[in-house]
């Protein structure tokens, strides 16, 4: 697995230092010369620096404390200014503030000294979570964003995306996006055998507001019923797809779509994060040998870290049935984790790969097929729900 540690996609948070307490001006010289933030200022008090914190124009504010409690009147004099995600940090043992904060308008707390990696892996998780939309905002349909991932490449992520996006469209008769956010080199267009005159960089950097309209004049047609929007066709668009540009177009897509499946890159980077803040279900795909078990257990870690809530993740064991000298209830022993879905190694996958047909298209009949289906009904939510019962019922 990894951190994806380029710049070059990201967009910069924009970041506001506030109070004081030990360590504090060595981080901020620290985060000043970090490529990824942008230290729009800072001030030792919250009074003094009421004209930088209105505007709406901060992403994410740090502010530093010295007491050992949380600074209920220093929070609330930022809140009279901006909304933007705040993070406590303070120095030394804090428990009373670390249990306070739970209950608090506070989106993390640090207490120092910290690596400056991990302060601006929390920066960029609280500026994802202040996005993030108001319940209610939408009208109309509210799509479910199944997201597909794998820390390892050649584990079938993209086969499992692709095949699960065709049955949803074509066996429960859904209406259903795939989404292909490996953005450098994704294959879904390739794999269902289509070539796209337009891609997610072509929407993106289109003039004009983004809607359902719009969306609708850049995805492509599957002859399954499934629509499309591919992967730019060179690496170097992929800069172009922004996170803010990201995260409007998922909420549009919910908004016309039933099913938005995400294929994604193996790494935790902008767009995997914009995403994740508005996935319903992270399907996480793992296989029978231990360099992927340990990248999958690695990246189960980092979802802990963003607090990813646990029970949205369901593991899928793709080619659970391979002999290689390791069980399935091995990997769940690995991981300290169920694996939700067991998917068969079929031969005819490869084959349906190279012709550019899903196999649950030309062949549902097929072992593959059965599997995926299953998984279709099972992230269905009123058929999570009737299966949830008859395990109650069955165990009573």
């Amino acid at each position: 697995m990894s951190v994806d540690t380029s710049v070059g996609t990201r967009e910069k948070v924009r970041v506001f230092v506030t109070g004081s307490c030990d360590g504090l001006p060595e981080l901020r010289e620290a985060l000043e010369r970090h490529g990824e933030l942008d230290i729009v200022g800072w001030s030792d008090g919250v009074r003094e620096s009421s004209a930088t914190l209105t505007g709406g124009h901060l992403q994410v504010i740090l502010h530093g404390t010295r007491s050992s409690h949380l600074p209920h009147d220093e929070l609330a004099a930022i809140r009279e200014h901006t909304r933007a995600p705040v993070i406590l940090l303070a120095s030394g043992e804090s428990s009373a503030l670390l249990e306070e904060a739970l209950e608090a308008d506070v989106s993390d707390v640090l207490l120092l000294p910290q690596m400056t990696e991990n302060v601006v892996f929390a920066i960029r998780k609280a500026s994802h979570g202040g996005r993030r939309p108001q319940a209610g905002g939408g009208h109309g349909r509210r799509g479910r964003i199944i997201t597909v991932f794998s820390p390892k490449g050649g584990t079938g992520k993209t086969v499992t995306a692709t095949n699960l996006a065709a049955t949803f469209a074509k066996y429960e008769k859904k209406r259903t996006l795939l989404l292909d956010l490996d953005l450098q080199f994704g294959d879904a267009a390739i794999m269902l055998g289509i070539e796209p005159e337009k891609t997610i960089y072509d929407l993106v950097v289109a003039p004009g507001e983004l809607d359902s309209e719009k969306l609708a004049g850049y995805i492509t047609k599957h002859t399954c019923g499934l629509d499309v929007l591919p992967a730019p066709l060179r690496p170097e668009d992929a800069e172009l797809v922004t996170e803010s540009k990201l995260a409007r177009l998922l909420e549009v897509a919910r908004e016309s779509y039933d099913a938005i499946v995400v294929d994604t890159s193996p790494f935790f980077h902008g767009p995997m994060l914009a995403t994740l803040d508005r996935t319903d279900e992270l399907l996480l795909v793992c296989g029978l040998d231990v360099p992927t078990l340990k990248n999958v257990r690695l990246s189960l870690q980092t979802l802990e870290l963003l607090a990813f809530p646990s029970n949205r993740i369901r593991v899928v064991l793709n080619r659970a049935n391979t002999k290689v000298g390791m069980k399935p209830n091995e990997v769940e022993g690995a991981l300290d984790v169920k694996v939700r879905f067991h998917v068969p190694s079929d031969g005819k996958v490869p084959l349906a790969v190279n012709r550019g047909t899903p196999l649950v298209i030309s062949d549902d009949g097929a072992a593959f097929s059965r599997a995926i289906r299953e998984m279709a009904k099972g992230l269905t939510p009123a058929e999570a729900a009737k299966t949830q019962k008859r395990r109650l019922f069955a165990r009573s």
